[in-house]
C-alpha cells in the first residue's frame, strides 16, 4: 500500500491523532490532549498504552503485528469523519508507529503529538548531552547491525529489544568485537514511571546483568569515532586480500563502486558474486553502519572471502556460501546492490535485483564481457554505461611506464520512486 489522502473528497475528515506517552501513562498528557483521547471513537495502541486508559474508546483496537488491519481499520475512520486515536510511546516519529503510519498516509491524514521520546528520557536521567550520540533501535534488526555501527561511535544509545537484543546480549555482543571491558555504560529502566532506574556500570558488569524489560542501553566507546579498519589505507590494496587466481576487483575499480553505490548511514548493501569479498570489505571499512550481505556460489572463492574477513574484520560483512536468489530469498531490501559475478544467468539476476531494490535504490554492475553489456543494456536502456581502463605506473629502466589493467564495464541504474 502506498500513501494517499482520503481528505480531498472528505472535507469534514479528522485526521488520525497520534499520541505519544510516557510510562506516566495518561498523567504525561497536556488536559486539551487527554481530553481528545478520552473522546476517541476508536482507540489504537500496543496492549501495555491501552491499559492506561482504561473503559476509553468506543472501539479499542490493541497494536500487535496486524498493521495492515490497523490501517485499513484508520482509513475507515477517515472516510467515516470518527475520533481516531492512536497510542504511542514518547515521539511516535522516532523508530515508533508514527513512522510506519506516514508509509500508508499521507502528511494532512495524521496529526502528531508527540511526548519525550525514550532517548531524551534517557539522557535526562543521565544529566548527559545528547546532540552528538548516535541513537539506534535494535527491534526486529539483527544485532551485529546494531553493534557494527556501536563499536564505531563515541557515544550511542540503543532501544533495546525484551527477545534477542537486551542490554547483557548487546554488552557481550561488543565485547566479542572487540570493545575493552571497562567501557562506561548505563542501562535506564522504565523511563517517566515512578519506578525509574538507572544502572551505571561497565560493559563486563552489564553483560552479566539482568534488567527490565523497557530500557535504553547507552554505552560511551570512547574513541575517535573510526573503527580501526577505517584507519586503515583507504582503499586497500589488492594484496591485502587472499584470492584465487588474481580473482579480484582491482583496486581503483573497487573505489569507484564504492562511490557509486553511494551509501549512507544505516542503509542495506547487497553484494551479489561476492568472489574474495573484496568490494563487500571496502564497504564495510567505509560504512562501518551499513548492512552488508554478500553470496558467492564457488566454495573456493568462498574461502578466501572467510579469511579475508578474518584478516580484515568487518562484523556489519554477512556471507552466505549459495546460488543467488534462491540463497538469499530472508535479506532485507537493499538501497544499493553491486553484482561483481553472475555467471550465465545475468538477466535472472538482474531483474530480481531490481525487483527487491528499495526505491531510489542504486544498482552498481561490473562486467568484462562485452556480450554480457550487451544483455545488461537491452535489460536496463536508461542506465548509465561506462567503461574503466586502468593503467598503473611502473619504473622501466629509470622511466616510467602504464601497464595496463583488463578493462570493466561499469552499469550503474537508480531506481525511480513509486507512482503516485
Amino acid at each position: 500500500m502506498s500513501a494517499r489522502s482520503n481528505r480531498d473528497d472528505q472535507p469534514n475528515a479528522c485526521p488520525v491523532l497520534v499520541v505519544g506517552v510516557t510510562g506516566a501513562g495518561a498523567a504525561s498528557l497536556p488536559p486539551d490532549v487527554a481530553r481528545r483521547v478520552r473522546e476517541a471513537d476508536l482507540l489504537v495502541g500496543g496492549r501495555r498504552h491501552l491499559a492506561m486508559f482504561p473503559g476509553v474508546g468506543r472501539e479499542r483496537l490493541a497494536l500487535t503485528n496486524n498493521v495492515e488491519e490497523v490501517v485499513e481499520r484508520l482509513r475507515l475512520a477517515l472516510a467515516r469523519g470518527e475520533r481516531a486515536v492512536v497510542l504511542a510511546s514518547g515521539d511516535p516519529l522516532c523508530y515508533g508507529i508514527g513512522a510506519t503510519l506516514r508509509r500508508y498516509l499521507a502528511p494532512d491524514e495524521l496529526e502528531i503529538v508527540p511526548a519525550p521520546s525514550a532517548f531524551q528520557l534517557a539522557f535526562a536521567a543521565l544529566a548527559e548531552p545528547w546532540h552528538d550520540a548516535l541513537l539506534l533501535s535494535a527491534h526486529g534488526r539483527p544485532i551485529e547491525d546494531v553493534v557494527a555501527r556501536v563499536r564505531g561511535a563515541r557515544k550511542a544509545a540503543v532501544l533495546t529489544d525484551p527477545r534477542a537484543a537486551t542490554p547483557d546480549a548487546l554488552a557481550r555482543a561488543l565485547l566479542e568485537v572487540g570493545l575493552d571491558p571497562t567501557t562506561p555504560c548505563a542501562v535506564c529502566e522504565n523511563l517517566g514511571a515512578p519506578d525509574q532506574r538507572v544502572v551505571r556500570g561497565t560493559l563486563e558488569a552489564v553483560a552479566v546483568g539482568q534488567f527490565a524489560p523497557l530500557n535504553v542501553f547507552v554505552v560511551w566507546p570512547g574513541g575517535d569515532g573510526v573503527p580501526p579498519l577505517r584507519r586503515q589505507r583507504r582503499p586497500l590494496p589488492d594484496e591485502a586480500f587472499v584470492t584465487v587466481g588474481g580473482q579480484i576487483t582491482k583496486r581503483e575499480v573497487r573505489a569507484l563502486a564504492v562511490a557509486l553505490l553511494d551509501l549512507q548511514s544505516g542503509e542495506v548493501m547487497w553484494d551479489i558474486g561476492a568472489g574474495s569479498g573484496a568490494v563487500s570489505i571496502e564497504v564495510a571499512c567505509c560504512h562501518p553502519d551499513v548492512a552488508v550481505y554478500a553470496v558467492e556460489r564457488r566454495p573456493e572463492m568462498a574461502a578466501c572471502a572467510r579469511q579475508n574477513l578474518e584478516r580484515l574484520p568487518a562484523p556489519n560483512v554477512r556471507l552466505v556460501v549459495g546460488e543467488a536468489p534462491a540463497a538469499c530469498a530472508d535479506w532485507p531490501d537493499p538501497d544499493a546492490v553491486f553484482v561483481g559475478g553472475t555467471g550465465g544467468r545475468l538477466e535472472e539476476i538482474l531483474t530480481w535485483a531490481c525487483e527487491r531494490l528499495r526505491p531510489f535504490g542504486r544498482l552498481v554492475v561490473h562486467l568484462i564481457a562485452v556480450e554480457h553489456l550487451v544483455r545488461a543494456r537491452r535489460l536496463l536502456p536508461d542506465a548509465d554505461f561506462v567503461q574503466v581502463a586502468v593503467g598503473r605506473g611502473e619504473d622501466i629502466m629509470g622511466g616510467l611506464r602504464f601497464r595496463a589493467l583488463n578493462p570493466v564495464f561499469v552499469v550503474t541504474w537508480r531506481k525511480p520512486p513509486p507512482p503516485p
